[in-house]
């Protein structure tokens, strides 16, 4: 099944189910999706509330490539007992945490939330997921929330197999530095 969804010009939005052909355009963009879902037979879940101004959303994983690294396992046991605040532990199919933390941008907020956990609980988060969205990459163009959870997923899997590989945090910095970043 496929959806479409549409900006137009005039500010509403269109939404189209491919498979039936159901049509639909609204100035609210939730209530397009609402109705696309309900035709599909799908279960829509609207989207949360709005954080506090420096607050930031975002989902922490730690993913394994081998072994298991499931819910359970006891490496997160101190973890899922005193996760950071603003952080629930959730079963992922593997061990993660959804979060609601302060910072000054979404990467200040996980890169704070990764330290404390690492040095706390010994753990490395490793990936950073848009909520329903892993492995989207955003408009770009549009910054915002997802395209800084994208950046951020990036960084922290770059550092994880890195370390896999062999490299550590000098040849990351150097190959950031030479890009030029500022």
């Amino acid at each position: 099944m496929s959806l479409q969804f549409r900006r137009n010009e005039d500010g509403t939005v269109t939404g189209r189910n491919e498979n039936n052909g159901f049509t639909v355009t609204h100035a609210d963009e939730e209530e397009v999706k609402r109705q696309l879902f309900e035709d599909a037979g799908w279960e829509y879940t609207p989207p949360p509330p709005p954080l506090p101004p420096g607050h930031h959303r975002f989902l922490l994983v730690h993913e394994e490539d081998e072994g298991e690294c499931g819910f359970g396992d006891e490496r997160y046991t101190g973890l899922r007992a005193r996760p950071p605040e603003g952080c629930v532990p959730v079963d992922r199919g593997c061990f993660a945490l959804e979060c609601r933390r302060p910072g000054r941008t979404l990467l200040d907020a996980v890169a704070g939330t990764v330290a404390e956990i690492r040095r706390a609980h010994g753990v490395v988060m490793n990936a950073v997921r848009a909520d329903g969205r892993p492995g989207e990459w955003p408009d770009i163009d549009a910054g915002g929330e997802d395209a800084a959870e994208a950046v951020a997923h990036l960084v922290l899997t770059a550092a994880h197999r890195s370390r896999r590989l062999g490299y550590g945090r000098k040849e990351l910095v150097r190959l950031l530095d030479a890009t030029g970043i500022e």
